[in-house]
């Protein structure tokens, strides 16, 4: 099965999404039915362990680049997550593992696997993303095997289950963005005046350090 689309996200920059789709909590909070997103060792997952370290949770996304840093996506890393989806009459739970594959901005590459009850899926998925005049435009792609009883239900019922997902996906993103940019006007308001001009120069040294772990790239770049 293949899956693709198209999202415009309004008055941001590729610069503001890609910090975004950076940061595995603001992934976790933005994807319907997700429980928890977080880096494993290997695929061989113990879900129930994680659940009960991970089910409560209850942690912020942030604007700040140092934190978004310390934490982003890693090229070559692993992570389980458990994501519950509506698809026709079922409501399955799939105890999913999934690996970035290639991440620079402004493409990045996953693959994964997930499995609910007597349905499973085997998954690739790309996305890109594009400056606009208007703001940014998410091309992905997605190409799944599914298994079992989901299988059996056919895309006609599987494709707006997916769409939906990735619509609500995107519109939460956009929401969060515009939430970071009103935090980060607040706060630059109340320092404004009060920063040291050799501080806020070694500061900015320090981001374009921190930017380049961001985006996924070396400092020679």
């Amino acid at each position: 099965m293949e899956f693709n689309g198209t999202f415009e996200l309004e008055d941001t920059t590729v610069d503001e999404v890609w910090l975004a789709l950076s940061d595995p909590v603001m992934i976790e909070n933005a994807l319907p039915g997700c429980q928890f997103l977080v880096p494993v060792e290997d695929e061989d997952v113990d879900f129930d362990a994680l659940r009960e370290e991970h089910g409560d949770r209850d942690v912020e996304p942030t604007s700040d680049p140092e934190v978004i840093a310390n934490r982003a996506f890693e090229e070559g890393q692993t992570y389980a997550t458990v994501i519950g989806i509506s698809i026709g009459p079922v409501n399955p739970t799939f105890e999913t593992v999934v690996t970035i594959d290639h991440r620079e901005q402004p493409e990045m590459k996953a693959s994964g696997e997930g499995s609910a009850g007597d349905s499973s899926f085997e998954m690739n998925a790309w996305m890109d993303l594009d400056g606009t005049d208007d703001g940014v435009e998410v091309d992905w792609r997605a190409e799944a095997e599914v298994f079992g009883r989901i299988a059996s239900m056919g895309q006609r019922v599987i494709n707006p289950a997916a769409n939906q997902v990735v619509k609500r996906f995107f519109s939460s993103v956009q929401s969060e963005i515009r939430d970071r940019e009103i935090a980060d006007s607040e706060a630059i308001d109340a320092d404004e005046g009060e920063v040291d001009e050799t501080a806020a120069e070694t500061e900015a040294s320090n981001d374009g350090g921190i930017v380049d772990r961001i985006l996924g790239r070396s400092r020679s770049n």
